[in-house]
């Protein structure tokens, strides 16, 4: 399976830092339905993911019936990304 969608980025302090893009409503049904053939546990679903020309392989987490999809510091240095900006994110589920 394989998505594209755009999000805005947002930072997340909580313990561990992170800048994550919301998966929108719509495209999470879609991973929800297929999730049982691909998580590993506690919802998360393995993905591949694209923003702009940088990939990196990564893992969705299930959020208040959304998936997340987390962006690392390299990724958004890479790509010139700043939490607030709207990226294009392109999946494909199980990697």
């Amino acid at each position: 399976m394989e998505l594209e969608f755009s999000g805005e980025v947002r930072y997340w302090r909580g313990p561990a830092p992170y800048h994550f893009v919301g998966v929108p409503a719509e495209e999470s049904a879609a991973l929800k339905a297929a999730s049982a053939a691909v998580t590993y546990g506690w919802g998360m679903i393995p993905v591949a993911a694209r923003v702009g020309a940088t990939r990196w392989t990564t893992s969705l987490f299930p959020k208040d019936g959304r998936y997340l999809v987390p962006l690392r510091d390299a990724v958004r240095h890479a790509e010139g990304i700043a939490p607030g900006e709207v990226v294009t994110v392109h999946l494909t589920v199980g990697g």
